[in-house]
């Protein structure tokens, strides 16, 4: 009978927690709290973050290959296991741009052309810090996955990370998604550094309005020359135009309803909880670890700083027409870095509404991040 009990004992978790799982445990619940108490990215934050408290309990399993013996499947795989060849395969991070197009108005952008540049001055971070990756002894394929942090979009970090460096998935996501998180807190100093309190109070004018008809051919036009001068693009910004298209087109409402709401809903909780599950102690606790979640952060800062050094450079050329603050929404965190931007404004002059106007770098910076991991695709597969 004891050495029944004993057995039992030691086929429980609790016999076979170890320090680093209990540390990964306690780095999930503080991500839990973060997304729950203190509203830091919840839709996507807390699938990753219990994601990654399911995969380090011991002996749950949810992330065990499938057992094969002489071709015939002996134990099937953990049930996040199968949720995760989404991610592995590439399926999940274009969906997600197929229901940020659907949710997306592009009108800011084709209103105002200017904020392309924007967008893609923004990119400078990934660049930046996917040489501070190298120097750093992080191989180049490694280095790539980590300088697409400095996009500050999760979904193309996660398709080119799964791409190049998949092992690195668990920090990379991590890193991407808890920055992306962090703009309210990161980016306003940064903006406040690089501009003076009266280039922050320059009033805008009002953006001329677009028409059904520009938005569709848009959406259209940039898939094709995207698609022709860059194909491994093409799945990303194919994706992300078909969802504008479906939101311009005004005949397949009930499509854009879908893709705006149940789809991309569905696809953030497998996507979050299968990204979180790589997340494993032996993986995740590595001071390879504490590179990637630095050179993320330098990555973000230099983003945030080559889109206002722009801003600046354009309010000079135009004669104090445009508010550099808006070149911090050149990340591709939208609508939050657009939000952080009206909110930086505003502080400076109470009367400014510069969101609409921060709206084109925004969505210049999602267009600008997927050509940005296009390009990378193409020069390391």
């Amino acid at each position: 009978m004891w050495n029944s009990l004993q057995e039992l004992i030691l086929g429980t978790g609790l016999a076979n927690m170890s320090w680093e799982t209990i540390l990964m445990i306690a780095i999930s619940l503080v991500l839990i709290y973060l997304a729950i108490v203190k509203q830091y990215e919840p839709l996507l934050l807390l699938p990753i973050a219990f994601g990654m408290l399911l995969t380090n309990l011991p002996l749950a399993g949810l992330m065990d290959e499938p057992l094969m013996a002489d071709g015939k499947l002996v134990q099937p795989g953990g049930l996040i296991y199968y949720l995760y060849q989404g991610v592995k395969l590439g399926i999940y991070p274009p969906l997600i741009f197929l229901g940020v197009g659907a949710m997306t108005d592009f009108g800011p952008l084709l209103a105002n052309p200017k904020s392309i540049l924007l967008g893609a001055a923004a990119q400078l971070g990934i660049f930046c810090a996917l040489i501070g990756a190298i120097i750093l002894g992080f191989d180049i394929r490694a280095a790539a996955s980590i300088g697409i942090i400095g996009g500050a979009d999760g979904p193309t970090a996660i398709y080119l990370t799964s791409k190049l460096k998949p092992e690195l998935l668990g920090p990379i996501a991590i890193a991407a998604y808890s920055y992306m998180a962090l703009i309210p807190i990161i980016q306003p100093p940064l903006m406040k550094l690089m501009t003076t309190k009266e280039e922050r109070q320059i009033v805008m004018e009002q953006l001329r309005p677009v028409s059904k008809t520009e938005k569709v051919i848009f959406s259209i036009v940039v898939t094709i020359i995207g698609a022709l001068l860059l194909p491994s693009a093409a799945a990303l910004l194919g994706s992300l135009m078909f969802g504008n298209l479906l939101r311009e087109s005004g005949v397949v409402e009930r499509l854009s309803k879908t893709a705006q709401n149940e789809m991309i809903n569905i696809i953030t909780i497998f996507l979050g909880l299968s990204v979180g599950a790589t997340a494993k102690a032996e993986v995740f606790l590595k001071p390879s670890t504490l590179g990637i979640i630095f050179l993320g952060l330098f990555a973000f800062a230099f983003s945030t700083v080559g889109g206002l050094l722009f801003g600046k450079a354009m309010c000079k050329l135009t004669g104090g027409k445009i508010n550099p603050l808006i070149g911090a929404a050149g990340v591709s965190a939208v609508p939050m870095a657009a939000r952080v931007v009206q909110k930086v404004g505003a502080e400076a002059n109470p009367g400014n509404f510069l969101l609409m106007h921060a709206m084109g770098p925004n969505v210049a910076g999602v267009i600008g991040s997927a050509i940005a991991a296009g390009v990378l695709l193409a020069s390391l597969q």
